[in-house]
């Protein structure tokens, strides 16, 4: 049984960096797709990034240059650096996974393609 576990959320302030953590266990596909999301109250979960299993990785407009998604397969981790955070990255942040080929995974920007889910990890930025 697949489980996902995040960990790294907390508060900082404008302009700082945390790096969230996502271990996963029970993983026994060869190819998948990994991903970052979001939630605030009232809002549905946006992809903030997604990684598939060959590396390719693609990021929402508003954290590009900011934000970057890596695995360190080893250790069957996934994670997220965010770096110059901005109070509206202030958030739920979920990890996701999905067993797909990296077209599914280009293309799965809804909650609804990803299958596993970790709990979240909250991330609060003060102005």
């Amino acid at each position: 049984q697949v489980q996902l576990v995040e960990s790294g959320g907390g508060s900082v302030q404008a302009g700082g960096s945390l790096r969230l953590s996502c271990a996963a266990s029970g993983y026994t596909y060869s190819m998948f797709c990994m991903a970052w999301f979001r939630q605030t109250p009232g809002k549905e979960r946006e992809r903030v990034a997604n990684i598939h299993s060959d590396g390719s990785a693609r990021y929402t407009d508003s954290v590009k240059g900011r934000f970057t998604i890596s695995r360190d397969n080893a250790k069957n981790t996934l994670y997220l650096e965010m770096n110059s955070l901005k109070p509206e990255d202030t958030a739920m942040y979920y990890c996701a996974s999905v067993p797909s080929t990296s077209t599914y995974c280009y293309n799965a920007y809804a909650q609804n393609q990803y299958i596993h889910w970790g709990q979240g990890t909250q991330v609060t930025v003060s102005s």
